[in-house]
């Protein structure tokens, strides 16, 4: 309790510090920072564990908003942008050179070249307290999440139930179904463990956005080539080989008259789809990183395309895989579109969904996940893990070695 108090003894101070042993459940932890208050808030699930005061980038070096994640840590860092500079318990947030790090000019206002300077002691207890991946998000306007209750939202495998007699057990792979003979339910014993949940308990980073040209490009290259249209190899590119085979597609298909310029009309990736038999395009794609890798990516529907979704974070801090339960917190983000992007992306509109009313649950509810997709990722799901929402895509940050970073302002 002692750590917890603490806080409220920040109110007093520029920085509050909690206690290093809360870095055991570092999974937990969530950093907020505003660039308008100049300040940072360490989350512990639900808790606000510590506070401290922040310098972020001054004009002309500006700290970009968004999302982002501890992938880098050193006790002694020096600059190799700025001469060297020392960045002790340095903690890296993007390739590029934003980190969190200590430093003696911390004035409360923006005074760095675009890291997030903090005081000595508070730089080197939050430290000890974190581990790599630890997310960090980044905004002007100071946020709170908040508990978050939606029907999309992740929650964790729960045990299957006993099986029945003439019920076939789910065979392991490259073995037959095994029948059961017996009238009875087979009860478990009092010493089989309790469900625990996945194998690999690294928490999972999700992100779910619209799906980018070059993925429709890809389905659009296989399914041409499997309709015995030489599209060449799938690589996400329109090239001369591609754009023949759409031309003798439409000698051979109909396509609906558009009056878009590019080869890669909505009418012609419907037509292509339903030659093929694959159903509805989809408009949406669910990626899954977890220890800085690619895991999963699955096609998604996004409802109403034209409005934007907006940018909303969340993250998981107590997942029960005995009763299928999770309690997630999440807060949205800022970001106005350019029209260039709106246009590129095909939104219309940035009203009502992110703007008033309830924008959280007016994104989560146009997103549809197919049951298996779904599935598969209530498998992997453990405390610590993140969703993000976002219509821009995978961040130009986003690369080897990283989370997925979602800039909002930059």
């Amino acid at each position: 309790m002692l750590s917890r108090l603490v806080f409220g003894l920040g109110l007093l101070s520029a920085t509050a510090l909690v206690h290093p042993a809360l870095a055991a459940d570092s999974r937990t932890l969530q950093i907020f920072v505003s660039k308008d208050t100049q300040s940072l808030t360490l989350y512990d699930g639900t808790e606000v564990v510590a506070t401290s005061k922040v310098s972020t980038g001054k004009p002309g070096h500006s700290t970009p908003s968004g999302i982002f994640s501890v992938i880098e840590k050193q006790k002694y860092h020096e600059s190799n942008i700025y001469s060297a500079a020392p960045m002790p318990f340095m903690q890296r947030l993007t390739w590029s050179g934003i980190a969190l790090h200590e430093s003696n000019s911390v004035p409360r206002y923006p005074a760095s070249h675009g890291c997030v300077r903090m005081p000595a002691a508070f730089a080197k207890q939050l430290y000890k307290m974190t581990t790599m991946g630890v997310p960090v998000v980044i905004t002007d306007a100071e946020l709170t999440p908040e508990p978050i209750d939606h029907p999309m939202l992740f929650r964790p495998d729960v045990p299957e139930p006993p099986l029945l007699s003439d019920a076939s057990l789910r065979p392991a792979i490259g073995q037959a179904p095994v029948q059961v003979a017996m009238n009875d339910v087979a009860l478990p014993s009092p010493d089989t463990p309790a469900a625990t949940g996945p194998t690999n308990d690294t928490p999972i980073r999700i992100l779910i956005t619209r799906r980018s040209l070059r993925a429709e490009v890809i389905d659009l290259q296989t399914y041409l080539n499997e309709l015995g249209f030489a599209a060449g190899e799938p690589d996400g590119f329109l090239g001369s080989a591609t754009l023949q085979a759409i031309s003798d597609f439409k000698l051979k298909y109909p396509v609906e008259p558009t009056a878009e310029k590019s080869p890669m009309s909505d009418a012609l990736i419907r037509a292509v789809y339903a030659a093929a038999g694959k159903g509805t395009p989809p408009n949406g794609i669910i990626l899954i990183r977890q220890g800085f890798e690619p895991v999963l990516e699955a096609p998604i529907s996004i409802e109403n395309p034209g409005l934007a979704l907006g940018t909303h974070f969340f993250f998981v801090h107590n997942v029960d895989f005995e009763t299928g339960s999770a309690d997630w917190m999440g807060a949205t983000l800022p970001n106005t579109l350019s029209h260039a992007t709106m246009t590129r992306l095909g939104i219309s509109s940035l009203e009502s969904s992110i703007i008033s009313g309830t924008p959280i649950a007016n994104a989560l509810s146009r997103i549809d996940i197919p049951e298996e997709t779904r599935r598969k990722i209530d498998a992997m799901l453990t405390t610590g893990s993140t969703l993000t929402i976002s219509d821009t895509g995978l961040g130009t940050e986003t690369g080897e070695g990283t989370d997925f970073i979602t800039l909002t302002k930059g």
